[in-house]
Parts: C-alpha cells; sequence; structure tokens
C-alpha cells in the first residue's frame, strides 16, 4: 500500500487545527472561556477529546493559536497601512485609528471575547510580546522614513516607536479601553492621536 504523500498529512494536519481552532472559537465567544472545555470543542465537532489531544495539549494551547491568530490579523492591518504612499504623520494616524476600532469592534462588542483577551493578557503570554515587538518595528520604520522626509525631528526610531505606542495604550489596550469608553474626562481618540505624533515633530 502507498503511503500518503508528506503534504497530503501536513495539509490534513491543518485542516483539523483550523477546525477545531473555528470551533473553539464559536464556544468561547457563546459560553465564554472559562465556561467552554476540551470535551465541548470534541463534542461539538464529533470526535473524542483524545483525538483533539493530538493536536493541542490543552485549553490553553487552542486559546493561546486563537490569540496568535487575533493578533495577525492585528498585525496584517497595521502592516497593509504602513505600505500606503502616505506621509508618515497620516499613516500613523490611520494605524491608531484602525486599531482603536479593531480593539472595540473585535475585542469588546461580545463580552465572551474581552474575557479571553483579559485571560491571555493576564497570562502574559509569549504570543502577546511577539506582537508587541512586531508592531514597534513597524512603527519605527514607520518615524523612520518621517525623519528621513521632514516630517519628524531627528530622533531615535525605536526609542520613539516605543514611546508613541506607549502614549496611544489607552486606544489599544482592551482592557483600558473597556475602562475609558464611558469616560467623559478622557481625550478623544483624535485629540490623543494629534498629541503623540505632534511630540514626534518637537
Amino acid at each position: 500500500m502507498t503511503e500518503p504523500a508528506e503534504s497530503s498529512i501536513d495539509a490534513s494536519r491543518q485542516e483539523n487545527i483550523a477546525r477545531i481552532l473555528e470551533s473553539a472559537e464559536r464556544l468561547f465567544r457563546h459560553y465564554g472561556y472559562t465556561k467552554t472545555n476540551v470535551a465541548d470543542i470534541a463534542r461539538d465537532l464529533g470526535m473524542s477529546p483524545a483525538n483533539i489531544y493530538r493536536f493541542f495539549s490543552s485549553k490553553t494551547e487552542i486559546h493561546q493559536a486563537l490569540c496568535a491568530r487575533m493578533l495577525e490579523a492585528s498585525y496584517q492591518q497595521a502592516y497593509e497601512i504602513a505600505r500606503l504612499p502616505l506621509s508618515a504623520p497620516e499613516r500613523l494616524r490611520r494605524y491608531v485609528l484602525a486599531q482603536h476600532r479593531m480593539t472595540v469592534e473585535t475585542m469588546l462588542d461580545e463580552q465572551k471575547v474581552h474575557e479571553m483577551v483579559v485571560v491571555a493578557i493576564e497570562q502574559e503570554w509569549h504570543v502577546i510580546e511577539k506582537h508587541l515587538d512586531r508592531i514597534d518595528r513597524l512603527l519605527a520604520g514607520i518615524i523612520r522614513e518621517g525623519i528621513e522626509a521632514g516630517e519628524f525631528a531627528e530622533q531615535d526610531p525605536e526609542i520613539a516607536a516605543r514611546c508613541f505606542g506607549a502614549s496611544i495604550v489607552t486606544l489599544c489596550h482592551p482592557q483600558i479601553v473597556a475602562q475609558c469608553l464611558a469616560k467623559e474626562n478622557r481625550p478623544t481618540p483624535d485629540e490623543l492621536i494629534e498629541f503623540a505624533v505632534r511630540a514626534l515633530k518637537k
């Protein structure tokens, strides 16, 4: 009997992983992260929990994979904005507004999704740190181009990127955004973005 080609095995594995993640995300959104277990995911897919464990060692690992997928979507959005043929200040404005919108719509619109994000942040998973490092590098690239074009003052782009990110954290950090949405004594997204961009021009 001819053994299946390695590429077909890989494709089948990726398909199963995708099915598991889609089921897990659907159940997490509906019932909440803490109220969903691996047995629930297996039941939803019509398979045994043992089959789930062939691909993921735990519910935490499934959650980490979902978190990585969500962060990748966030990064891709930022990457596409960074490549736009616009001035550096305008790209930074669009980046922050897009991230804020994604945070509100994707991470806060449904309470169950927010629960998933909070758990991930509290666990300080490496996927989040890796994402932040990638975003910092992307912002540093935009700022460097802005410096070269005379749009920003001479400065260290890497340090400026970290400081810029820290200055707009209230617009992108899910827990802080959730706390600030209903507050009237907070700057608007546009006000905060203009302040942060203006600081790069000094």
